[in-house]
């Protein structure tokens, strides 16, 4: 019998090594608040979407696999192990990085006392950029008149009245869109100083309630339900609307939970909860300073030395002397690697082609895409140039349904024609298409295959890689695949591209097999699966079985991972965990194949969404020399030992032994020197 992490449980243990960057000595001290606010960022993240669904679960609100009991066992460990890494959290913060900025001179203080030197400013700002935004409310049981916004931080305010000792409640919305979450406050002595907002109206709450004793004060903030249904199978107008009415109901969700200083008395904590109707196993208690992502807004007055250096993005010189990108991609492929490589290519690529005589129709897929994106620039640029231009728009991808609902209505005000979402279906595939005039026989078509979106702005963080192709077989079946969005015709067939829901899945496990086989006959055996997430229990059997039979298995798994290793039928399993400055994000698939080294990327994950709700692409390396590139930075990841951590059969990250000097492997600075040559 097989075993499998919790995918729940197992997405904590990557969120954790994350929070363990921050106590990264070698790091810039702002890079180390970086993955602090990184890891408070990831797990509101976490409760909007994770722990809601258990909760609807619970509450029987949706039909799941998971019964109401399993729920609420999953909810109790989720609790004792994010409490355990808040604990962490706070400790690193407090004992770690508050001491380290005081010894580069950056004081943040951490309640509402301040030097003697610092409180006329401070009342002087409460009153002239804080005062006239607060709307303070009285709390009464009988009279509920506030409703608590998700993730924003209110403050709970503790009065006595004078003259009768009655005990009142107030609530402060910190008016976070007009002020700054950390002043900045005068200097001393070379040193620079900056105070929490709430702490700045915590030093000035008797300047709002004239007629009360101030008591105390405590900040809280709630979590809401972000998670929508939608039902999709409506016409294209139905769609938008439902869309549009459900994202305004994600602000009113159901709480997932509702965080609160520790240090507030038991008396306010059931006051509140008896106000707002909170369930006991909503109440999360924290530290003072909630919404910590926040961090990432620190100022840094000491400038760049604090930082990490940005690695200056590297060209490409054959395309940069080539007049158009076109005529380089007709004779060979062309690799891509984010963010080692910059982004202009692609964006040159579209608008080449929305200038080009010779091209006849571009068709684009849109997952997600940065605000004012030049990728919707050129496709309308294009369409204006008379060019026939076809964007499928995936208007259910999560947290991004706004921005893809503004840019498509955008685009088909432009005259693109716009495909929307398939019902039942995500469509995650990255690919982009060109097509040159000519008959079908006769005509140029070229192709852009990448493991992430075409945005801007993620692609200077997110490490992905995509290809630049005018293989007639890829682009013919990338042909079909826009015919598949189009007319949700299932039967179409494909050879070199591996597509979710028609044959990713059988090749995956023919693949599989065939290293089994080998390996049962004695032959060399060897798959490596670079991926975000494995979750899917079928899968993984396979892998299991694999293993068992002698396969050599190596995983680069960044976050979920529901495999187990160092199990009887795991054990030829090694699973490694690489995080660092970028996120890595590219899938990688490789089957040793006898010697043939088959190379595959993809959009793919091995989630269940990815596998069986989704319309994913996996996309052979043809090029040899791209191959090689792509196998040594494989490579390179695999013998990290400085990033790198194994994970054990407890979801322990296990990080290697600190290499002798002049013998460390740093994946993504040796993976940019690789790209620099």
């Amino acid at each position: 019998m097989y075993f499998y992490f919790n995918r729940d449980i197992s997405w904590l243990s990557f969120n954790y090594r994350v929070l363990l960057e921050s106590e990264d000595l070698s790091l810039p001290i702002y890079e180390r608040i970086k993955f602090l606010s990184i890891h408070a960022s990831n797990l509101e993240e976490f409760y909007k979407i994770r722990v809601a669904e258990h909760r609807s679960v619970i509450m029987q609100k949706v039909h799941s696999e998971e019964d109401p009991a399993e729920a609420e066992q999953i909810l109790e460990e989720i609790k004792q192990e994010v409490t355990r890494q808040q604990r962490e959290f706070f400790r690193i913060f407090n004992d770690e990085i508050l001491p380290e900025l005081a010894r580069k001179k950056i004081v943040l203080y951490m309640n509402a006392q301040a030097k003697p030197e610092h409180r006329e400013f401070i009342k002087d700002y409460f009153m002239e950029e804080i005062f006239p935004f607060l709307q303070p409310v009285m709390l009464l049981k009988e009279d509920i008149r506030v409703f608590i916004r998700d993730n924003r931080l209110y403050q709970v305010v503790r009065l006595r009245k004078k003259g009768t000792g009655e005990i009142f409640y107030a609530l402060n919305k910190i008016p976070y869109a007009k002020v700054p979450r950390f002043v900045e406050l005068p200097p001393i002595d070379d040193t620079y100083y900056y105070m929490f907002a709430e702490d700045v109206i915590s030093a000035n709450l008797s300047e709002i309630f004239i007629g009360y004793t101030v008591e105390g004060s405590y900040n809280i903030k709630i979590s809401r339900d972000a998670d929508i249904f939608i039902d999709d199978n409506k016409s294209d107008k139905n769609l938008v609307q439902a869309i549009k009415e459900k994202v305004k109901k994600r602000k009113i969700g159901d709480v997932s939970r509702f965080v609160y200083d520790r240090q507030m008395p038991p008396e306010c904590l059931r006051y509140l909860s008896e106000t707002f109707g909170v369930l006991p196993e909503d109440l999360i208690p924290d530290y003072a300073h909630l919404n910590m992502e926040d961090l990432v807004k620190l100022p840094n007055p000491a400038g760049k030395e604090l930082e990490t250096p940005a690695q200056a993005p590297l060209r490409i010189p054959e395309l940069d002397k080539a007049a158009w990108l076109f005529p380089v991609i007709r004779k060979k492929d062309i690799f891509i690697h984010y963010p080692y490589h910059t982004f202009d290519y692609f964006v040159r690529f579209l608008m080449e082609a929305s200038t080009n005589p010779h091209v006849d129709e571009i068709m684009v897929t849109q997952y997600r895409v940065a605000q004012d994106s030049e990728i919707i620039t050129n496709l309308i640029n294009a369409a204006k140039n008379g060019k026939k231009v076809t964007v499928f728009v995936e208007l259910k991808a999560r947290f991004d349904e706004e921005n893809n609902l503004f840019t498509s209505e955008m685009m088909k005000n432009a005259g693109i024609k716009i495909i929307y979402s398939i019902p039942g279906l995500k469509v995650h595939a990255k690919v982009a298409l060109v097509i040159g005039k000519g008959s079908e026989k006769k005509r140029q078509s070229y192709a852009y295959l990448s493991t992430g979106n075409f945005n801007e702005k993620t692609a200077r963080v997110y490490s992905d890689m995509a290809i630049l192709t005018s293989n007639k077989t890829l682009t013919g079946e990338i042909i079909r695949l826009f015919e598949v969005l189009e007319t949700q015709n299932r039967n179409v067939n494909f050879d070199k591209l591996w597509v979710a829901q028609f044959n990713l899945i059988p090749n995956l496990k023919r693949m599989i097999q065939q290293e089994t086989e080998a390996a049962k006959e004695g032959k060399t055996a060897h798959i490596i699966l670079k991926m975000n997430g494995l979750q899917d229990t079928i899968m993984i059997d396979e892998l299991y079985k694999a293993a068992e039979a002698g396969v050599k298995i190596d995983l680069i798994i960044r976050g979920i991972c529901c495999l187990k290793p160092n199990q009887s039928y795991s054990r030829n399993i090694r699973i490694i965990r690489l995080v660092d400055m970028y996120l890595e994000h590219s899938r990688i698939w490789y089957f040793y194949n006898g010697g043939k080294e088959d190379l595959y990327l993809t959009s793919a994950d091995w989630m269940k969404r990815n596998l069986y709700r989704r319309i994913e692409t996996a996309f052979p390396v043809l090029d040899k020399k791209i191959k090689k590139t792509i196998l040594s930075i494989l490579g390179i990841q695999l013998n990290d030992n400085i990033k790198a951590c194994l994970i054990d059969e407890n979801l322990n990250n296990v990080f290697f032994p600190f290499p002798e000097k002049g013998k460390e492997i740093r994946a993504q600075k040796e993976i940019y020197e690789l790209i620099k040559q």
